[in-house]
C-alpha cells in the first residue's frame, strides 16, 4: 500500500519515475495468458448472501476495492461488519496466478503508475467490491462494548452487494456518524496502550509562482482516521484468532533502538521541534500538526522510525517476536489481498480458527514462504518510494545551487534542513550529530535523483 503519495504535476517527470519502476525490478504488465487467467476467474462454490447494505470507503477513483463495511449501534456497544475481497475464491494456490503473486508480493504505486498484484480484470473486477455486484467476500462480524473494546468475533464466507461507493469527503450522515464514535473510540485505546497512527500527508510539488517549485501537504480527513481503526480493529482480531488457533502469519515491528530514536530527536530539533526527554514518543507524535509542513515533514520521517517491521508465519508456536511497536499490540495485515499477497493466507487462516476447523493444505505448506515473498516486495516499493522522493528532492532545489541552507546533522555525514524539508548526503568535514551547520548546494540534479551539498559552518 502507499505510504506516500506524489502528484508531480510536470508531465516530463514520468520519464523519472518509469525508470524509478525500472531499476527496483518492478513487474508492471502482466502477459496475455495471466490476463485472459484472471479474466476467467470466478468463485465456484455456494455461500449465503448477505442482505446488509455494505458500503465501500475508498480514495476517490479506486477501482481496486478490498473492503467495504456496515456498522450498527447494538444496545451500549457497536455491531463492525466488514467484508474482504475473497481472493482464495477467484485464485487457485499454485497456478500461473498464485505463482505471479508471490513474484509481485505487493501492489507497487508510483505517481501516475501502478504495478498491481493481480491484472486488472480480477483485481479490478471480478474481485472488488464494486457498488451494485455480488461479489465473493470473506466477512468479520466484530462486537463491540460501549468502550469500543472487543466483545466477540466471527469470521465466514458470504456473498455480499455494496450499495455504495463513498470517498471520505462524501460519506453520508448515517455511516460517517457512527464511523465517527467507533473510530473515536478505537483511538483512545490505542492511545492508552502506548499506540500510535500517523497521519501521514499526501504530499504534492507544485509551482511555487516565483518561476521554481515547492511540497504543498494535503492532510487527511478525520473519515480516513477513523476508517484506518476499523482496518486496525480487524488486524488486531485476526492476531488474536491465529494466535489462539496456533498458525497464521503475523505483521510484526521490534522497538526502535537507541541510535534510531536519537536520529529522529535530532531530526525534530532540526524541524524545530521541543520534546522533552521524559514525553513518550507516541504522545510526542500525536502533538504534531500535519497541517504544518513541517510537523508533516516529521511525521514522514517517524514512517521509518520502526525499521525492521516485518512478517512472521508460524505452525505451532507463534513466534518470540509478536508484537507491533507502533500498534502496540498483536496484528495482523488481514484487509488488502488484492493489494498485498499474504493477506489471502489470513483469511484462509481466520475462517479456519473462526470454524474450530483445519484450514486446507495449502495454507499450512505455503505459510513459510510468505515472508520473504512478502520482504522482496516490500523492498521493490521501498526503493520506489525513495526512488521518488530523491526525484521530488532534487526538483524542489534544482536552480538553487549555490545557495545556503541552515540544517542539524542527523546522522553520520547526513544532514536534515529546515526549508525546505530535505535530508540529504554532505561533503568536507561534518561535524557530529545534534550539529547545527550552514550548508551549501552543490548540485540537485533531478535525471540523476540526486543532491549534494557542502559544510561551510
Amino acid at each position: 500500500m502507499p505510504r506516500r503519495r506524489f502528484d508531480l504535476s510536470r508531465p516530463d517527470l514520468g520519464f523519472g519515475v518509469a525508470a524509478i519502476l525500472r531499476e527496483a525490478g518492478v513487474r508492471s504488465a502482466f502477459p496475455p495468458e495471466l490476463v485472459e487467467a484472471a479474466g476467467r476467474a470466478a468463485a465456484d462454490d455456494d455461500r449465503p448472501r448477505s442482505e446488509l447494505p455494505f458500503a465501500t470507503v475508498d480514495p476517490p477513483g479506486s477501482r481496486d476495492l478490498d473492503q467495504a463495511l456496515h456498522l450498527e449501534r447494538r444496545g451500549g456497544g457497536y455491531r463492525v461488519s466488514y467484508a474482504i475481497a475473497d481472493v482464495g475464491a477467484l485464485v487457485t494456490a499454485g497456478g500461473p496466478l498464485d505463482v505471479e503473486a508471490h513474484a509481485r508480493g505487493v501492489t507497487v504505486y508510483a505517481p501516475d503508475a501502478k504495478a498491481a498484484l493481480y491484472p486488472a480484470a480480477l483485481s479490478e473486477g471480478t474481485g472488488s467490491l464494486l457498488p451494485g455486484r455480488w461479489r465473493p467476500a470473506v466477512v468479520w462480524t466484530i462486537d463491540l462494548d460501549g468502550a469500543g473494546d472487543l466483545v466477540a468475533v466471527s469470521v465466514a464466507r458470504a456473498e455480499v452487494r455494496s450499495v455504495a461507493q463513498y470517498d471520505y469527503a462524501g460519506l453520508p450522515a448515517e455511516l460517517a456518524s457512527p464511523l465517527a464514535e467507533i473510530g473515536g473510540l478505537r483511538a483512545e485505546l490505542e492511545r492508552e496502550r502506548g499506540g500510535v497512527s500517523l497521519r501521514l500527508p499526501e504530499q504534492e510539488v507544485v509551482a511555487d509562482g516565483a518561476g521554481g517549485w515547492t511540497v504543498a501537504y494535503r492532510v487527511p480527513l478525520p473519515a480516513e482516521d477513523h476508517n484506518a481503526q476499523i482496518s486496525l480493529l480487524t488486524g488486531m482480531a485476526a492476531a488474536g484468532l491465529m494466535i489462539e488457533a496456533g498458525y497464521g502469519i503475523l505483521r510484526v515491528q521490534p522497538p526502535p533502538d537507541g541510535r534510531a530514536l536519537a536520529r529522529f530527536r535530532l531530526q525534530a530539533r532540526a524541524l524545530g521541534f521541543e520534546w522533552a526527554p521524559a514525553r513518550p514518543y507516541g504522545e510526542f507524535i500525536r502533538s504534531l500538526d500535519p497541517s504544518d509542513p513541517k510537523g508533516a515533514a516529521l511525521m514522514q520521517e517517524a514512517a521509518g522510525i520502526g525499521r525492521g517491521a516485518g512478517y512472521e508465519a508460524f505452525d505451532g508456536s507463534p513466534p518470540q517476536q509478536r508484537t507491533h511497536f507502533s500498534i502496540a499490540a498483536e496484528y495482523a495485515h488481514a484487509t488488502a489481498p488484492l493489494r498485498r499477497l499474504q493477506d489471502r493466507w489470513v483469511s484462509e487462516c481466520c475462517l479456519a480458527a473462526s470454524a474450530g476447523s483445519a484450514p486446507p493444505a495449502w495454507v499450512r505448506e505455503g505459510l513459510a514462504a510468505l515472508p520473504a515473498a512478502m520482504k522482496e516486495g516490500d523492498r521493490r516499493a521501498g526503493a520506489v518510494e525513495r526512488g521518488v522522493i530523491d526525484l521530488v528532492e532534487a526538483l524542489l532545489l534544482a536552480g538553487r545551487e549555490g545557495e545556503r541552507f541552515a540544517g542539524v546533522v542527523i546522522d553520520d555525514e547526513t544532514v536534515q534542513l529546515a526549508d525546505p524539508a530535505v535530508r540529504a548526503p554532505v561533503e568536507g568535514a561534518c561535524p557530529d550529530p545534534g550539529t547545527e551547520v550552514e550548508v551549501t548546494l552543490l548540485t540537485a540534479d533531478p535525471g540523476s535523483r540526486s543532491v549534494r551539498f557542502d559544510v561551510t559552518g
